[in-house]
C-alpha cells in the first residue's frame, strides 16, 4: 500500500496486485493409499470451490514433502503462504512443527486446525447414522475415537467436539484415544458397557483411513464409522481456516 492507503501503481497507471497466499494443506501423512488419495482430493475440492486458488501439499510425518521444506521453497520464490493443518485438534504438530516452519519465514502464516467445528460434528453424526446407530436411542453410547496427543490443548479440542456431538445424541458420548492420551479406545468402550450401554458405536474422529482407523475394529464396539473424508463440508472448513488467517495477516 502507498502512504495514502491506495494500492501501489505500476508505470502506465495499472494497479500492482500481489498474489494471494498459497494454501499449504498440511496433513499428518499416512502409508495407506486410500488415505493419501482422500487427503489429496480434499485440496482439489478446495480448489473447485475457490477457482484460481493455488494449493500445495505438505506433511508433518511419514511422507514427504515436509511442511518446513514447502514453506521454505515458497518463501524462496517470494510467495506468501498460509499453512492450514489438516488436523482435527491442536497438538504437537500444530504448535511445534507447523509453528516452527512458519516462524522461520515471515511471509508465511499458520491457520487453525480443522477442529473443533460444528460442520465436523455434523459429518460425525451422519457417519454414525450411516453405520446403523440410532441417535434417539438412550441405550446406544458413542465413543469419539481420536488419534490422541499428549498436548492438553489437543485433548480439550476433542472434548469440545464430543460435547457438541452430545447435543445431537440421546445416549452418552465419551472419548477414547489411539495413543498418548487417556483413556485408550478399548477402555472407553468397556467403560461405556459397564455404565449400562446396550450398544457402543465408535465415531472415528479421523480424516482418512490409516493406522489408527485400522485398529478400531478390534476395540470391542458394536459398530465403527467410516472416517470423515470424503465430504465437501470439510473443504469448506479448510477454506474458512485459510480465509481467517489471510484476513488476520492483512
Amino acid at each position: 500500500m502507498t502512504d495514502d492507503g491506495a494500492a501501489p501503481r505500476v508505470p502506465g497507471g495499472g494497479v500492482l496486485t500481489r498474489p494471494a497466499p498459497v494454501l499449504v494443506a498440511c496433513a499428518h501423512g499416512t502409508r495407506n493409499p486410500t488415505g493419501r488419495r482422500l487427503v489429496a482430493e480434499l485440496a482439489l475440492a478446495a480448489r473447485t470451490l475457490r477457482p484460481g486458488l493455488v494449493t500445495a501439499a505438505a506433511f508433518v510425518d511419514v511422507q514427504p514433502p515436509t511442511v518446513a521444506d514447502v514453506v521454505a521453497g515458497l518463501a524462496a520464490g517470494g510467495r506468501p503462504a498460509v499453512v492450514v493443518p489438516l488436523l482435527l485438534s491442536g497438538g504437537y504438530h500444530v504448535h511445534v512443527d507447523i509453528a516452527r516452519a512458519v516462524r522461520a519465514h515471515d511471509p508465511a502464516r499458520a491457520a487453525r486446525p480443522l477442529g473443533p467445528d460444528p460442520r465436523l460434528v455434523a459429518v460425525l453424526h451422519d457417519r454414525l447414522v450411516a453405520a446403523g446407530a440410532d441417535p434417539r436411542d438412550p441405550g446406544t453410547a458413542v465413543v469419539l475415537a481420536a488419534a490422541g496427543s499428549s498436548d492438553p490443548r489437543s485433548v480439550a479440542d476433542v472434548d469440545a467436539t464430543a460435547a457438541q456431538l452430545q447435543e445431537r445424541w440421546t445416549g452418552p458420548v465419551t472419548t477414547g484415544y489411539g495413543s498418548a492420551a487417556q483413556p485408550p479406545v478399548p477402555d472407553a468402550v468397556a467403560a461405556a458397557r459397564a455404565a449400562g450401554a446396550r450398544r457402543v458405536a465408535l465415531a472415528a474422529y479421523l480424516l482418512a483411513p490409516g493406522h489408527f482407523h485400522a485398529k478400531l475394529g478390534g476395540a470391542g464396539a458394536d459398530t465403527v464409522t467410516a472416517p470423515l473424508l470424503p465430504d465437501e463440508r470439510i473443504a469448506a472448513v479448510l477454506l474458512d481456516r485459510y480465509d481467517t488467517a489471510v484476513a488476520s495477516s492483512a
